[in-house]
């Protein structure tokens, strides 16, 4: 990755690094997508004898968002280059989670209902009662009481996976063959059980972490002493050397030019330095965020337990204190492209380079993706 697109180096350059190339691309195709479904007439799908449950349950939670409309623009990537045998795969859950579901603009849409399998249009089976105390839940509350709401529902279809995606991203061309190789690996080669498998980074939360501060400092110390003791011992054992080697040369070799070669090896960037590998990689400590999640079955009525048992709180960070072991995709599978927060908090203390803290979760390896080598590579699975 170029410095100017690493949030962890001093090089970087918000100018350049937050610009949209990929994902633009891949907006216009989702848009197109669900345009081409509105445009296309009504068929009439026969009758189906009942089937297997398909391997994965999709659920989509979206709540409306003043001045912004990214709903669309996700359900579309998410379907968009689908061939019939991957769609059928796929049970897609969406969920407009409002008290009163006609508050949200896809409520009226006609794609809504012809491109979902189930749609959950508010809250179902609950009494009035109930429905006024989720009409006054504060937002860490309801998130988290949407979240399993919809995870239990996704848990119902008996698909061996559920995923979960927020509202405001766009999925690459193939994600899913992708995701499907991943869980293969997973399971294949994961030490016993696992949570989820993440979909989303962001690189900015991969730096160089102020909790690790004393082993950088160790390591650092390491590479000043190391090359002074040897160059002390060659002076001292090799006479011809004291001259070329003198106190001042050694100073300056080991007091300045190392340090100021550590500097410049910290100022790269970590994710420069030491990019994620392709493919599945075991979930750093400082990760973030739940744009995108794979749950296996297994797992799902023990993270719906665990939600109800805590209530409030940021889904991502419950998450984590359930979590023991993690996978995610450094794939270029998904980015969040919301600019606008649903919590409501667009300019709080994370936000920088004038832009919102929902701006700034961003996959910055995603806009790498080159369009026609997706294209080919799609066209290779399914000729």
């Amino acid at each position: 990755m170029y410095n100017y697109r690493d949030p962890t180096s001093w090089f970087f350059d918000p100018s350049r690094g937050y610009l949209q190339s990929y994902s633009a691309l891949r907006q216009h195709e989702a848009n197109t997508f669900i345009n081409a479904v509105v445009e296309s007439p009504v068929v009439e799908e026969p009758a189906v004898e009942e089937s297997p449950p398909p391997k994965f349950c999709v659920g989509v939670v979206t709540v409306a968002r003043e001045g912004a409309r990214y709903f669309r623009t996700t359900v579309g990537s998410l379907l968009a280059d689908l061939d019939p045998t991957s769609r059928a795969q796929i049970h897609l859950i969406l969920f407009l989670a409002h008290t009163d579901p006609s508050q949200h603009p896809a409520y009226s849409e006609p794609w809504l209902h012809r491109v979902a399998d189930r749609v959950l249009a508010g809250y179902e089976k609950v009494t009035a009662e109930e429905l006024e105390r989720i009409r006054k839940m504060e937002f860490r509350e309801k998130g988290s009481f949407d979240y399993r709401v919809l995870l239990r529902e996704c848990g119902k279809v008996g698909a061996e996976y559920v995923g979960m995606v927020e509202d405001d991203v766009v999925l690459m061309e193939g994600w899913f063959e992708r995701v499907v190789r991943a869980l293969e690996w997973v399971e294949r080669n994961g030490r016993g059980e696992w949570l989820y498998l993440r979909l989303f980074y962001t690189e900015e939360f991969l730096g160089w972490n102020s909790e690790e501060w004393p082993q950088y400092l160790f390591w650092s110390l390491v590479w000043v002493v190391v090359p002074t003791i040897c160059l002390l011992t060659l002076r001292y054992h090799h006479p011809p050397l004291r001259h070329p080697l003198s106190n001042q040369a050694t100073a300056i070799s080991c007091g300045l030019c190392i340090p100021l070669c550590i500097l410049l090896f910290f100022s790269a960037g970590r994710v420069s330095l030491f990019p994620l590998p392709a493919g599945v990689n075991p979930m750093p400590e400082f990760g973030c965020c739940s744009q995108g999640l794979v749950f296996p079955q297994s797992k799902v009525q023990e993270i719906v337990n665990w939600y109800e048992e805590r209530k409030i709180g940021l889904t991502d960070v419950m998450l984590e204190e359930l979590a023991e072991k993690k996978q995610y995709i450094s794939g270029r599978s998904l980015r969040h492209v919301g600019r606008r927060s649903s919590k409501g908090d667009d300019y709080g203390e994370a936000a920088k380079y004038h832009r919102t803290v929902a701006e700034k979760l961003w996959n910055f390896e995603f806009e790498l993706n080159d369009k026609e080598a997706l294209h080919r590579e799609n066209s290779y699975l399914h000729p």
